[in-house]
C-alpha cells in the first residue's frame, strides 16, 4: 500500500476536539494525510469558550520537533496556536534552521469567544521570523491587521467596502515577506475569502465566493480551513486549487455536523470517510 503524505500540526490542545490539534487529525485523516503533532499549548475549553491556556515546556515542544524532524518525511505544515513567545521563538528558530515545504501558518492569536492566544511577544517572533519562510498566511481580517500593524475598527458592511481593506492588507504582510496570503472571510457580511500570491511575476489575486450557513457548528473552521490547505498542498496541488479544495471541505463539514455541546460546536471533520465518498 502506498504511503500517506505526512504533515505536521504545531498548535493548542481543544478538549471538545472542534479545534487545534485533535481537528487536525480528523482532516487530515479524511483527506489522505497522516498527522504527526507537537502540542504547543493546553488549553482549558469547550463549545462555550476558552476558559484557561497553559504553554508547554518551549523545551518540551523543541525536542518534539526535532525527534519528529529525524524520523519521518514531512510533506506539509500547518502551525496553529503557539500560545507564547518562548514557544513561537522555538519554533520559528527551528524552521529557519529547517526550511520545509508547503508552511501554512494559522495566526491564531484570539479565540472567537474573545480569549488571547498569543502574546505581543509571540505576534512580533511571527511577524518577524515566520511570516517570511512560509508558504501561506491564513489570517482573517482582524488577524491580518494585527500582524500588518495597522488598525480595522469595524468590520466593512459589503465585499465592495471590504475588497480595498483586505488587498491592502495582504500587501502589508506581502512586505514583511510573505509569498503567498489568504484572507479568510468567515467573519464578514459575505463569507468570500481573497488569496494574494506573489511572483516574479507581480501579484496576482484570486477571489473564492462564499455564502453564510445557518449552523452552531463554526467552532474550529480556521484551523480545519488551514490544515485542509496544507493537506492540499502536501498533495501536490497547486495554492489556488488547494484554498478553493480546503474551503469547500470546510463548508461540507459544517453542513454534515451534528450537535455537540451547548456552545458553537465543531463541524463534522470526517463526513467524507462516514458517508463512504473518500477523499
Amino acid at each position: 500500500m502506498d504511503s500517506k503524505p505526512i504533515i505536521l500540526s504545531i498548535a493548542g490542545y481543544d478538549p471538545s476536539s472542534g479545534a487545534g490539534i485533535t481537528a487536525d487529525v480528523k482532516t487530515a485523516a479524511a483527506l489522505g494525510c497522516y498527522a504527526v503533532t507537537c502540542v504547543a499549548a493546553l488549553t482549558v475549553q469547550s463549545t462555550q469558550g476558552v476558559f484557561e491556556v497553559e504553554p508547554v515546556r518551549p523545551e518540551v515542544v523543541r525536542e518534539t520537533l526535532y525527534r519528529l524532524a529525524e524520523d519521518v518525511e514531512i510533506a506539509g505544515v500547518r502551525i496553529g496556536m503557539l500560545g507564547s513567545a518562548e514557544v513561537a521563538k522555538v519554533v520559528t528558530k527551528f524552521f529557519r534552521r529547517y526550511l520545509h515545504r508547503n508552511l501554512v501558518v494559522d495566526p491564531v492569536l484570539r479565540s472567537s469567544s474573545g480569549a488571547a492566544l498569543l502574546d505581543q511577544g509571540g505576534v512580533e517572533e511571527v511577524r518577524k521570523w515566520l511570516l517570511p519562510v512560509a508558504d501561506l498566511v491564513t489570517p482573517n481580517m482582524q488577524e491580518a491587521a494585527v500582524l500588518a500593524g495597522e488598525a480595522v475598527d469595524e468590520l466593512p458592511g459589503s465585499w465592495e467596502e471590504a475588497l480595498p481593506v483586505v488587498r491592502a492588507l495582504a500587501g502589508k504582510l506581502h512586505g514583511l515577506g510573505c509569498r503567498g496570503v489568504v484572507i479568510t472571510g468567515g467573519h464578514l457580511a459575505e463569507a468570500n475569502d481573497y488569496l494574494s500570491l506573489r511572483d516574479s511575476g507581480g501579484v496576482v489575486e484570486r477571489v473564492f465566493p462564499g455564502s453564510r450557513i445557518a449552523t452552531r457548528a463554526t467552532h474550529g473552521t480556521g484551523c480545519a480551513f488551514a490544515t485542509a490547505v496544507c493537506c492540499g498542498l502536501a498533495r501536490g496541488r497547486d495554492v489556488a486549487t488547494a484554498v478553493g479544495e480546503a474551503k469547500e471541505f470546510v463548508r461540507q463539514a459544517m453542513l454534515a455536523a451534528y450537535p455537540v455541546g451547548k456552545g458553537s460546536g465543531p463541524m463534522n471533520h470526517l463526513f467524507r470517510l462516514q458517508d463512504g465518498s473518500g477523499s
